[in-house]
């Protein structure tokens, strides 16, 4: 029988972290950990958001929004004279500007959440990027949208070889990711479609991941669903009827009581326990304090940085190469650039130390070029007045390796002056600026066409990487 949970002993934690720690649970974080805590004063993402988007339109805002739904509420409030498309970008557009506010920081539980890196899938009932963003600091992360109104080509699902790429993680938006169009939800009837969608097999539905979820445990974080909703989540996770259930579930939310769902879960759904005792938030903590005791992460050397250790050359994508005497603080943020598009520390080469390498240590340099998926050669002035130094053999390298490759981008060279003359350097090799369409990154910060250029490369690593 479903299970009020009011008593959550060390039984229940070690089974709980158990059977995470064998890959066999999948967090389904809602809205409710989405929240700043200050002196007792408690915000919502939503809630700042929601305020942004009234100030647009000079509005102000009513003395009470429900807590996690005030996005909903708003949209209610300025449906009838606004609109309805303008307002996706609105809201997208408010986010980007709460995540520069100064001193933002990623909500506490999310980061703890994304943290455990015992977890491979994640969803997320929420369309911003705030988990996302706290996963890259661990892993590379497999992005999946599911959009009924999302471009087919940007539609996606699990690779069939997920579970050989330990240094990804796959997170899947079951209501959308924010963007400018109208790609995600942001009101009830929004999720009301895009529920359809799912019962109904329509467009962009990721089979592969909900074939996984109905496969193993779910951990349901602070979903802030009405008894309807909850009910049908557990069924659509489910390979069978809710009173054949296999797998278990735990439901872990912050809002009123429900005596209906519980009274449904507790004649219908035996495997899924209601965990009352604690808040989302709390249970974040206690999950998480306890993985960590179980889960010593791994260290590098005393006195090492970790951000000097070179990648294991099989996991390159994006091998930078560049003058260290003269380009670090450009190749940095080229590097960040990089990073900002999804891809993790070990999908790039590139190394920060200001030694000549030699030994062990060159044969890895080597051994990524003849492995990594793209070359990027930064070219400048600087560095061109140079006659000897390490990055033309990491050229050359590159130039041999070309050679065999036909029908596919190798090496992107990016130039980092303020002037944009690929034919300006006396050292650049000529086959390089006689066929190849270089970058522009003044200082490091790739112009539009060249972030443009990296992310369709990006894109085309992930699609290979696809069955």
């Amino acid at each position: 029988m479903a299970e009020k949970q009011n008593d959550l002993d060390d039984r229940f934690w070690n089974r709980l972290l158990k059977a995470i720690e064998e890959g066999q649970v999948v967090p389904v974080i809602g809205s409710q950990l989405l929240i700043w805590q200050d002196q007792g004063s408690v915000q919502t993402l939503q809630q700042r958001i929601a305020k942004r988007v009234l100030d647009l339109y000079g509005i102000n805002a009513p003395a009470s929004l429900t807590p996690h739904r005030e996005l909903h509420e708003v949209v209610t409030l300025l449906k009838p004279t606004v609109n309805l498309q303008d307002l996706y970008g609105d809201i997208a557009e408010a986010l980007e500007a709460v995540r520069k506010e100064p001193g933002f920081k990623l909500p506490a539980a999310i980061e703890k959440m994304a943290a455990i890196t015992s977890f491979r899938l994640l969803v997320t009932l929420t369309p911003d990027m705030l988990l996302a963003q706290a996963l890259r600091k661990r892993s590379a992360v497999n992005e999946i949208v599911h959009s009924p109104n999302l471009p087919t080509s940007e539609a996606g699902d699990l690779t069939i070889d997920w579970l050989k790429k330990p240094g990804e993680v796959n997170l899947l938006y079951l209501f959308g990711k924010m963007q400018s169009t109208p790609v995600f939800a942001i009101h009830d009837e929004d999720t009301l479609e895009y529920t359809h969608n799912l019962l109904s097999r329509g467009s962009n539905v990721p089979l592969r991941f909900l074939g996984e979820l109905q496969q193993r445990g779910l951990l349901f974080l602070g979903t802030n669903f009405p008894d309807w909703f909850s009910r049908f989540l557990l069924r659509l996770t489910n390979q069978t009827r809710l009173s054949d259930k296999k797998t278990r579930a735990w439901l872990v939310d912050d809002g009123q009581n429900q005596p209906e769902l519980t009274l449904f879960l507790q004649g219908f759904s035996r495997e899924t326990e209601i965990i009352t005792e604690l808040s989302p938030q709390a249970f974040v903590d206690e999950l998480y304090t306890r993985w960590s005791a179980r889960n010593t992460p791994s260290s590098h050397p005393s006195g090492s940085d970790n951000r000097t250790q070179s990648p294991d050359p099989s996991s390159v994508a994006f091998f930078i190469s560049y003058s260290r005497a003269t380009d670090l603080p450009a190749a940095e943020k080229l590097y960040q650039t990089l990073r900002e598009q999804g891809l993790s520390d070990n999908e790039i080469w590139f190394d920060r130390t200001a030694i000549e390498p030699g030994g062990d240590f060159q044969k890895l340099i080597y051994d990524g070029i003849r492995t990594c998926r793209y070359f990027l050669p930064l070219i400048s002035s600087a560095a061109d007045r140079f006659d000897e130094k390490f990055f033309y053999r990491e050229w050359n390298a590159a130039i041999d390796r070309s050679k065999g490759i036909s029908g596919r981008e190798f090496i992107v060279p990016v130039i980092l002056d303020e002037d944009y003359n690929p034919q300006g350097y006396q050292r650049v090799p000529q086959e390089w600026s006689g066929s190849i369409d270089f970058g522009h990154a003044p200082g490091g910060l790739a112009d539009a066409r060249t972030r443009q250029h990296l992310i369709k490369l990006i894109r085309e690593l992930r699609r290979g990487e696809k069955p």
